[in-house]
C-alpha cells in the first residue's frame, strides 16, 4: 500500500495527538498500583490532593491548579466510601485555594472516627494548611513547610486592609475601603474560629486559641514558610520522616518538561564510595 505524503502527515499528526493520552493512562495505572502498595503497608485508605502543572492535550499546555469545589466533592466521596474503622492517609501538595472547599475537606476529615494522617512531602500552604490541621498526625519531609491561613480578599490580605484603615482612620478612608475592612474583620474572625475548632480536641483550650490566632491573624505574610520545628513549637502533632514510596508517588505527578531544565542531576541514590571524598573546609 502506497501512502502519499499528505496521508503520512495526517497519520503522524494523529499519533502525536494520541501519544500523550496513552502516556497519561500508563502513568495513571502506575499511580494506582503504587497507591495500593502504600495502602497495604500502612493499613489505611490513601487519598491524594496534589496540585502540580501537568502537560495536557496536543499542545502540552500546563495548567496550574488550586483547591476547588471539585476537589472537595471528590475527597468527601472518598471519605464516605471509607469504613469508620479504617484510617485515612492524605498526601497534600498544594498552594491552597478556596476557603469553602478547604473547610469542607477539613470538617469531613475531622469527623472521620478513625485516625487521619496528613503527609506533606514538599508544601501545603493556605487552604492546604487548614486541611492539615484537621489531622490527628501530620508527617512532613524535613524540609517541607506549611503556611499561614489568614484570609485574602482579592489580591490583598484581610489583615493588611484592617491595618490600612486603622492608620488612616475611618474619616479618611473611602467607602470602598471601609466596606472591605468590614468584610476583612468578618473573614478574620471566621477563619480564626474555624481553626480553633480544628485544634480544640488536640490541645488545651488557651493553647488552641493562641495557635489559631497566630496562624489566622496575619502575623506573617501569606507565603511565609512554617517549618516542622516551628509547628512542633506551637504544640501541633507534627513529626518528620516520610517513606520512600511517598516520594515515588510524587514523581508520578510530573511538572511540564522544559526545553532546558533548570535543575538537573543523576536520579539515583549515591553511596559514599560513589563520590570522591573531599576534606571539609
Amino acid at each position: 500500500m502506497n501512502l502519499s505524503l499528505f496521508e503520512i502527515f495526517w497519520i503522524l499528526l494523529i499519533l502525536a495527538a494520541l501519544l500523550p493520552v496513552v502516556r497519561q493512562r500508563q502513568v495513571q495505572k502506575a499511580r494506582i498500583r503504587l497507591i495500593r502498595k502504600i495502602e497495604r503497608k500502612r493499613g489505611a485508605r490513601l487519598i491524594t490532593l496534589i496540585h502540580r502543572q501537568e502537560l495536557i492535550s496536543l499542545f502540552g499546555i500546563p495548567l496550574t491548579r488550586y483547591i476547588n469545589v471539585e476537589d472537595s466533592e471528590q475527597i468527601l466521596r472518598a471519605i464516605r466510601l471509607t469504613p469508620p474503622h479504617l484510617p485515612i492517609d492524605l498526601v497534600l501538595h498544594t498552594p491552597g485555594g478556596l476557603v469553602l472547599a478547604s473547610e469542607q475537606i477539613a470538617r469531613a476529615l475531622l469527623r472521620h472516627p478513625a485516625k487521619v494522617t496528613v503527609l506533606v512531602p514538599h508544601y501545603a500552604m493556605s487552604g492546604g494548611t487548614m486541611i492539615a490541621l484537621s489531622a490527628d498526625e501530620i508527617i512532613m519531609d524535613e524540609n517541607a513547610v506549611l503556611g499561614p491561613v489568614d484570609p485574602q480578599l482579592g489580591q490583598f490580605p484581610a489583615a493588611s486592609i484592617m491595618e490600612a484603615v486603622r492608620r488612616k482612620g475611618d474619616e479618611r478612608a473611602s467607602d470602598r475601603t471601609l466596606i472591605m475592612a468590614d468584610i476583612s474583620a468578618k473573614a478574620l474572625n471566621q477563619v480564626e474560629n474555624f481553626v480553633y475548632c480544628l485544634l480544640a480536641g488536640k490541645m488545651e483550650e488557651p493553647t488552641a486559641r493562641e495557635v489559631a490566632h497566630t496562624l489566622a491573624s496575619g502575623r506573617w505574610t501569606h507565603d511565609f514558610p512554617i517549618t516542622a520545628e516551628k509547628l512542633q513549637a506551637l504544640g501541633l502533632p507534627v513529626t518528620t520522616g516520610l517513606s520512600r514510596d511517598i516520594y515515588l508517588l510524587m514523581e508520578m505527578y510530573p511538572q511540564p518538561a522544559q526545553r532546558r531544565p533548570s535543575v538537573q542531576f543523576i536520579p539515583v541514590p549515591y553511596e559514599d564510595e560513589d563520590v570522591e571524598r573531599r576534606p571539609r573546609r
